[in-house]
């Protein structure tokens, strides 16, 4: 314990003011107009990577938790105190421990001090703590949720799960299948919300010729009459990169390169695929690239493609790096399942398919690349940037905190 008594001394148990910067589904409950009084919220995090991380290359939860405190921050009509662990993804497990033990004894004091009116948690992870804090902390608590830390296959976990959302007065889901998941574990209708995830979408550059140029240079690449395929993210297997190496992509007529970056479980048995397939110069595994080379790709990219399967225990929340790609103007083709259904609006952003559909998916891919490519492309755009920025819905987020705070009686939390 000495360790992590020694770290949780460490923690960020104190405002920060993060440096670095980088609506689809409505309400469950209707929310009224914004209050003009102010709300105090204390956030609540252990998502944040680390002053050094590299942004573009941290999990999309993390991205949602720095982006989501840094608009919360920029409102003038609130007033946010985070309680924040940087940490990367490796090694998260003991930082965490130490964060959540010595909230258990910090929070309910620091709640007192800043006149806190709501307590807002990033994820299940750290709401886990409220039913032992319910008896000692006398303003609302809320969640978000974010799917994997809703139906983690952990038997005593998934025991817990009923028994926080008993003890919180909100819970935000980021999709309807992440909402369903967490009534289906006795999450009371009331108490439920839907928000999506958001982007940082500021004006900038973007040549898609020049990003194509600069790919093929450090990837070794040719892509002159090639469509490029792009796919981002943490390769686990519900991401289905194996399933679409070997049964969507032999059946693609189009003249394509599939340009995978991220790492994972899974990436050795990609690489063992793509050394089996009788065409591997079209298939490029990455791994893990610079924010720069990352940005190329989103901008070269024709496609990008998420062939999601069903795993058991685990889910996809929301799917961040549709957005992102969306922003660089590249479309999506992608599984018709958990919470890409809300993200992907068919003819829209892009086009949803029947999951573990190899036929449909590649014949799908072959229609967008042949005749959709270029109107589909600027509504992409136009889509993420009317629908999914921070300031539209960092302002949901603060409707639903205010309509907890107003109609749960304080005398409750006492």
């Amino acid at each position: 314990m000495d360790g992590i008594a020694e770290y949780a001394v460490r923690c960020s148990m104190c405002v920060i003011k993060p440096q670095r910067p980088s609506l689809g589904p409505a309400l469950t409950a209707p929310i009224p107009g914004s209050a003009n009084t102010s709300l105090n919220i204390i956030y609540i995090s252990h998502l944040h990577p680390p002053a050094h991380a590299n942004l573009e290359n941290i999990g999309g939860m993390q991205t949602v938790s720095l982006q989501l405190l840094e608009h919360l921050q920029r409102r003038t009509d609130i007033s946010v105190f985070p309680l924040v662990v940087e940490s990367p993804w490796q090694g998260t497990e003991l930082r965490t421990l130490g964060f959540l033990i010595k909230l258990l004894g910090t929070l309910p004091r620091i709640i007192q001090e800043q006149h806190a009116d709501v307590v807002l948690f990033s994820s299940m992870v750290t709401a886990a703590l409220a039913p032992l804090m319910r008896s000692r902390v006398a303003v609302p608590m809320v969640t978000i949720n974010h799917g994997q830390d809703v139906t983690l296959p952990v038997r005593l976990y998934q025991q817990w799960v009923p028994k926080v959302f008993h003890h919180l007065q909100g819970v935000i889901s980021v999709s309807a299948a992440t909402q369903v998941a967490s009534l289906e574990r006795g999450l009371h209708p009331t108490k439920s919300y839907v928000l999506p995830n958001a982007l940082n979408i500021q004006p900038r550059a973007y040549h898609q010729p020049g990003s194509r140029e600069v790919l093929e240079s450090v990837f070794q690449i040719h892509l002159e009459g090639k469509k490029l395929l792009l796919s981002v993210g943490r390769q686990v297997k519900r991401k289905g990169h194996a399933w679409f190496l070997q049964h969507v992509l032999p059946k693609i007529q189009q003249p394509i390169v599939y340009l995978m970056i991220g790492q994972g479980p899974e990436t050795q048995r990609l690489q063992h695929l793509r050394a089996q397939s009788p065409y591997p110069e079209q298939i490029i595994i990455a791994g893990q690239t610079s924010a720069e080379i990352l940005q190329h790709a989103y901008d070269a990219a024709d496609l990008f493609v998420m062939p999601n399967i069903p795993v058991a225990g685990d889910m996809e929340g929301f799917g961040v790096v549709i957005l992102e790609a969306n922003e660089a103007r590249t479309p999506i083709v992608a599984s018709d399942l958990e919470g890409l259904q809300d993200v992907v609006q068919n003819g829209c952003n892009g086009f949803k398919v029947a999951p573990l559909n190899a036929h449909q998916f590649a014949q799908t891919i072959d229609d967008v690349l042949v005749s959709k490519l270029p109107s589909l492309s600027n509504s992409a755009y136009a889509w993420v940037t009317e629908q999914y920025t921070w300031s539209r819905v960092c302002g949901q987020y603060i409707e639903v905190l205010q309509q907890v705070t107003q109609t749960v009686p304080p005398v409750l939390y006492r």
